[in-house]
């Protein structure tokens, strides 16, 4: 199965920031629309990982990645809420911070590889291209909120608008959150951000074919993952 790298200009999610010394430790995200199957494939890696590596494997999420940024999620994902967009965008951010403070970070340092399903990519494809942000606040909101903290491996899993969308209105009897209600032309809007930010960062962000069945969706993102923890080795 083919991996296919779009070309690059330049705009960072992170307002050009860097991320620190991780004493080896490795930070992989899963990103894409509703449905494309990156929870399944992030578990899925988890799981080859910690039979191959011999290293201590992390795997989180966004929002709601500690204890008390669940009750984060939970407000988000209410389909009864009504949020103002820069509340919902404000939320996910404070997720966020807390998130790299309390798990990330320390991972990181310990040297573990942590694997994050979404990450800021999502704030700018949904938040910005779906929301409206104004994308350079919102690049220098999330490079604060992330403490700089930027991954070195991005799985963008790309797949049909339309399928990803059903696909996760199948798994939760749906939709059953609040961005699965959204029509479909937000999530052609947030699809056309991660496109963009594919485009924009090559080196960081590598789009898998999410159309693809389910093992060969696997053996693509472990062909990009080994490539990667070579070059970082």
């Amino acid at each position: 199965m083919r991996i296919e790298r779009s070309e690059s200009v330049a705009i960072s999610p992170f307002a050009g920031n860097t991320s620190p010394v991780r004493n080896g430790g490795v930070f992989i995200t899963f990103e894409g629309i509703e449905g494309c199957g990156k929870s399944t494939q992030a578990a899925r890696l988890a799981a080859h990982l910690k039979n191959t590596s011999g290293r201590e494997v992390v795997t989180t999420r966004e929002p709601g990645g500690t204890d008390a940024t669940k009750q984060i999620r939970a407000l988000l994902a209410d389909p009864k809420a009504d949020w103002n967009p820069r509340a919902e965008l404000l939320l996910f951010l404070a997720d966020r911070t807390e998130h790299v403070a309390r798990v990330i970070g320390p991972a990181l340092d310990r040297g573990a590889i942590v694997l994050c399903d979404r990450y800021a990519d999502s704030t700018t494809a949904y938040q910005g291209y779906g929301r409206g942000h104004d994308l350079e606040r919102l690049h220098e909101l999330n490079a604060w909120a992330s403490l700089s903290t930027v991954p070195d491996l991005t799985l963008w899993i790309d797949c049909d608008i339309a399928t990803g969308v059903q696909r996760a209105a199948k798994l939760t009897g749906g939709p059953g959150d609040r961005f699965e209600k959204e029509p479909l032309d937000f999530h052609r809007k947030v699809h056309n951000g991660f496109k963009q930010l594919a485009a924009e960062h090559p080196d960081r962000i590598v789009r898998i074919d999410g159309n693809a069945d389910i093992d060969a969706v696997s053996a693509a993102i472990r062909t990009a993952v080994e490539a990667k923890l070579a070059e970082l080795s």
